[in-house]
C-alpha cells in the first residue's frame, strides 16, 4: 500500500472519529430528563364531623423538579385526577395548576384545591381507617435550550395515595409519581445518531 493511500486511510478516519466525537457531543447537548413530580400534602375532607362538615374540598401540594443544568421547562396547564382506584373506575376529583416556566435545576411547590365527590371517596374500601387513592398527573412541556423550545412532550405519571381516617396523607414524605410506559425518548435519540453517523461514515468512506 502507497503513502497516498495511508495517508488516505487515516484522513477517513480521523473523519469518522470527528464525526462520531460531534454526534455524541450533540446528544448530550440536546438529552432531556422530564421533571421529577411528586405529592408533598394530600387532604380529602372524609370525616365530616370536623369543621364544616359540607366542605368538600380536595386539598394538594404538588413538588416539581426540573433535574436539567442547563434546560428549562415551560409547563402547560398541570392536571391532576384522583380516581378510587388505578382502574379509575370512579372519579374522586379535578385539579389543575396553571402553566408555568421553571428555570434549570429549580425546584417548585404548586398548590391546588378541587371539588371531591364524598360519595364516591367514602365508598373506596376502609382498612382500619386507611384509604387508598390513585392519584394521575398529565401535562404537556417544552424544553428551552438556550434561545429556543423544542417540541411538547406529554407526561402522564401517577402513585397510590394512603390517607387516615380524617383524609390526610399518611406518608410524611413526598410520594413521588412514576411513569407507567417504558421510557424510548433518550433510545430513540441515541439509535438515530448512530445511524447517522453510520450513513455519513459510508459516503465518505
Amino acid at each position: 500500500m502507497s503513502d497516498s493511500d495511508g495517508g488516505c486511510c487515516r484522513c477517513c478516519f480521523s473523519f469518522i472519529f470527528t464525526l462520531g466525537l460531534t454526534a455524541l457531543f450533540m446528544w448530550l447537548s440536546l438529552r432531556t430528563s422530564n421533571p421529577k413530580c411528586s405529592i408533598e400534602n394530600f387532604y380529602l375532607p372524609l370525616d365530616t364531623t370536623l369543621k364544616n362538615p359540607n366542605d368538600s374540598t380536595l386539598n394538594l401540594t404538588l413538588k416539581l423538579e426540573n433535574t436539567n443544568k442547563d434546560k428549562g421547562i415551560k409547563y402547560d396547564a398541570v392536571k391532576v385526577t384522583v380516581s378510587d382506584s388505578q382502574n379509575r373506575n370512579h372519579l374522586v376529583a379535578n385539579v389543575s395548576v396553571p402553566e408555568f416556566y421553571q428555570g434549570h435545576k429549580k425546584k417548585a411547590k404548586k398548590n391546588g384545591t378541587g371539588t371531591a365527590n364524598l360519595t364516591v371517596a367514602l365508598q373506596v374500601a376502609s382498612n382500619k381507617g386507611m384509604r387508598v387513592f390513585w392519584v394521575d398527573l398529565s401535562t404537556s412541556v417544552k424544553f428551552k435550550i438556550m434561545f429556543w423550545y423544542t417540541k411538547r412532550h406529554k407526561i402522564r405519571v401517577g402513585a397510590n395515595v394512603t390517607v387516615n381516617a380524617t383524609g390526610v396523607k399518611v406518608d410524611r414524605k413526598g410520594i413521588k409519581l412514576k411513569s407507567m410506559a417504558p421510557r424510548m425518548g433518550s433510545f430513540c435519540v441515541v439509535m438515530g445518531s448512530l445511524l447517522n453517523f453510520l450513513v455519513f461514515s459510508l459516503l465518505n468512506f
